[in-house]
């Protein structure tokens, strides 16, 4: 509890050290040593065997890579300790990864759509067999990579945008594999291009998603499922507190809810209750209903807020 004037006292919690992310870094590391590998390979298997669906692949690979990378880069530096200038450090460097993974995907997306209009245009003899082998590891290495990552997806933007991206490249090998058994069935050489457009039309949707999530952070809407009108009327509900005003929620990262208002509390309420009490139950009334523990509060009596007012104008 800070001091201050007798009517306003600030009461807050420090962050959390790490973030949600920081958890799952080993988890990343394995994914990008497979993925790494896999890009190596289906490349030299589409190179081989004259696919364009694993060349989508691998390049969808390659752009994984890079986000896997610069999700780990990012743990980095959010692992970093506040200073003067940044107070929260710089945990929001998870979810400018994230905004690039977004961007990157959209790339890859508008990239293989286009090589695959462009193979319609110009067919290429495709080598279903070799398509199938290569295609067929692909597939079991994100199976591997996923599970790695599907519980921390749940947690955190930056391994979800990684999660996703995985995800669509296992999306992507199924198909490889798919348009590779109907040319050695029937010799129909435009199942390939078929496939690399599944895997475009795959990644632009759960990608866009990801990239609404990650501006509502960005724009700092209030936490998703943190409804604010139930976070006031909860306020409200506690002895004393008669108003509350300036009322803010929004999420420096993944994991990492901040809350700030103006409580007014009755003169005689909060001589009964004291300062230190009612923080404390305004701090466990938001952390038990809404999972938001770093919270700062003033506490001021009626009428402050006009005086407020005046000093802004």
């Amino acid at each position: 509890m800070g001091a201050g004037h007798d009517h306003g006292h600030a009461h807050s919690h420090a962050p959390t050290t790490g973030t949600a992310t920081s958890a799952y870094r080993g988890r990343l590391r394995v994914a990008l040593s497979i993925t790494l590998g896999v890009m190596v390979i289906e490349v030299v298997g589409g190179v081989l065997a004259d696919s364009l669906a694993l060349i989508a692949d691998s390049a969808h690979m390659a752009t994984d890579a890079l986000g896997l990378g610069m999700a780990l880069l990012a743990i980095h530096f959010a692992g970093r300790p506040a200073t003067g200038n940044r107070t929260f450090g710089l945990a929001r460097a998870e979810i400018l990864a994230a905004l690039a993974n977004c961007l990157l995907l959209l790339g890859v997306g508008g990239y293989v759509l286009y090589e695959a209009v462009q193979r319609f245009v110009t067919p290429a003899a495709t080598e279903g067999g070799l398509t199938i082998v290569f295609g067929a590891i692909g597939l079991v290495a994100n199976m591997v990579s996923l599970t790695l990552l599907v519980r921390g997806q749940k947690e955190s933007l930056n391994v979800r945008g990684a999660f996703l991206e995985v995800a669509a490249d296992a999306l992507g090998s199924l198909a490889v594999i798919i348009s590779a058994l109907v040319i050695l069935g029937t010799g129909w050489q435009a199942a390939d291009p078929i496939a690399s457009l599944v895997i475009g039309l795959m990644i632009v949707p759960r990608t866009l998603k990801l990239l609404r999530e990650t501006l509502d952070v960005l724009l700092e809407t209030a936490p998703k499922g943190v409804d604010m009108a139930d976070v006031r009327s909860h306020m409200l509900a506690l002895d004393g507190v008669e108003d509350v005003h300036d009322l803010h929620a929004w999420t420096i990262t993944s994991g990492m809810p901040v809350l700030s208002a103006h409580v007014v509390v009755g003169s005689d309420a909060l001589s009964a209750i004291g300062h230190e009490k009612m923080l404390h139950e305004l701090q466990e009334c938001l952390g038990d209903h809404f999972d938001v523990e770093h919270c700062t509060f003033q506490l001021e009596p009626g009428g402050h807020a006009e005086h407020e007012a005046k000093l802004c104008h």
